[in-house]
């Protein structure tokens, strides 16, 4: 049998496959769990666990963002414009969310 603790995380995680590699996806706010307004700007963590990564990428994700915001200039078919696996991911959850990634370049 599994133990309470195990049904019901008291930090958000989300285990992801990702361009068929496995990773995590995880918070250290609570109450992103059960406040749906901690859900306009927060902070997520991405780690894979593959060689090229070295350190956890820390993300930020912004709910609230708006389409005109992005850079109107590209084409969205550019090879510039395409986004990276993991943040489509996210907004598999948030539609329309930005996510910067501070810093870290983006993988997958």
């Amino acid at each position: 049998q599994v133990c309470r603790g195990l049904r019901t995380p008291q930090l958000p995680v989300w285990l992801c496959s990702v361009a068929g590699r496995h990773g995590v996806l995880f918070g250290t706010n609570s109450l992103l769990l059960s406040d749906w307004k901690m859900e306009r700007v927060f902070h997520l963590y991405f780690y894979n666990g593959q060689r090229g990564q070295t350190e956890t990428a820390h993300l930020t994700i912004d709910t609230h963002s708006h389409h005109w915001e992005e850079d109107g200039c590209e084409d969205p078919r550019s090879p510039g414009k395409r986004r990276p696996s993991v943040e489509m991911v996210i907004r598999t959850k948030w539609a329309g969310a930005t996510v910067s990634w501070n810093g870290t370049d983006p993988f997958f």
